[in-house]
């Protein structure tokens, strides 16, 4: 059963009820849906029982909300696990287990959740990373099929992975590691908080529609590298940082099984540690930075959508909307 105002779903019954109950029998009883998609957020939120995250916005919406505490990823990878999320099928209906291919032009073509929405009356509106860019989505974000109106990307995604991060040597460089100062970065924001301005902005528009809404937000962070403003890292001394329970290789791990970072590698902060290839090790006080890091992106993150609800809120809206908010494989796979 669907809370009436607000929930927090975390991957599963998109199509089954929420397609259903947010219908509804006319045009005039259906409600709105906002989608909120997360990169690679893991069960790092207070209402998860994490006690060192700050994360308020996602747990006060998780606090009149449907959490789910058993959710799993259909594949550890971006585009397969968001295909498989918006289409209702398993990578192996699809065919879709990396980033090199479209479904509806090899496998089938199959209806979205968003087109399902589209077919029916609503407006449907793609914000950031919802389906994965590229030829996963036939660079188009799976156009016009699933949308009403053209995806919108923030124009400063381009700089994520360039060099805008200072190092302790005052030089400019592309690391894993990236607090920022927003007013010195390219363009003077990050991609996240333009995506989050953007979808303010739809709301505000459809706030005088005579059709419902179906509007998907995706969300870069906490996904690698790890660029926020640099106030959130002083949310977690270091000293308070603890390392990962269980940071070895298990024994016996297959080969095929083990993944080598290679992406995070190529960071230049990364390479500078000289480490091993495959297994690494990383050591003790870089793996505290990174956990420092991902988790000041957990908490940036949250205010994005602190702001996105409080503009549900103060255009009237969260009464007639169901939130939904999920990850795309940086939850489900840690659980």
């Amino acid at each position: 059963m669907l809370p009436p105002r607000g929930g927090l779903l975390w991957l599963g019954l998109v199509l089954g009820s929420v397609g259903s109950a947010a219908l509804g029998s006319s045009a005039t009883d259906a409600l709105n849906v906002l989608l909120i998609i997360v990169d690679d957020l893991r069960p790092s939120l207070g209402c998860y029982g994490d006690k060192l995250i700050r994360s308020p916005n996602m747990d006060q919406l998780a606090s009149r909300s449907l959490l789910f505490q058993n959710a799993f990823a259909q594949q550890a990878v971006c585009a397969p696990s968001r295909v498989s999320l918006l289409t209702g099928r398993r990578p192996d209906t699809t065919r879709l287990y990396d980033f090199n291919s479209y479904w509806r032009a090899h496998s089938g073509n199959f209806s979205t959740i968003p087109q399902y929405f589209k077919e029916n009356g609503y407006v449907t509106m793609s914000v950031g990373k919802v389906f994965h860019p590229g030829v996963s989505s036939n660079h188009s974000d799976d156009s016009p099929y699933s949308w009403s109106l053209p995806p919108y990307h923030p124009s400063s995604e381009k700089y994520e992975n360039t060099k805008t991060c200072r190092g302790p040597d005052g030089e400019l460089h592309a690391n894993l590691l990236c607090p920022v100062d927003v007013a010195d970065v390219p363009e003077g924001t990050l991609p996240d908080k333009q995506s989050t301005e953007q979808a303010i902005r739809l709301l505000g528009k459809m706030k005088t529609s005579a059709s419902p809404f179906f509007l998907a937000v995706g969300y870069h962070k906490p996904h690698i590298p790890f660029r926020y403003p640099k106030e959130f890292q002083k949310l977690y001394p270091l000293e308070n940082i603890t390392l990962a329970p269980d940071p070895q290789v298990p024994a016996g791990l297959p080969p095929v099984a083990y993944n080598p970072w290679m992406d995070i590698r190529q960071r230049e902060d990364v390479q500078a540690l000289n480490l091993s290839v495959p297994y690494g090790p990383i050591p003790a006080d870089f793996q505290r930075k990174i956990r420092q890091s991902y988790f000041a992106c957990v908490s940036y993150l949250d205010t994005q959508v602190g702001h996105l609800l409080s503009a549900l809120d103060d255009l009237q809206l969260a009464s007639s909307t169901i939130v939904v908010l999920t990850s795309d494989h940086g939850l489900p796979c840690t659980l």
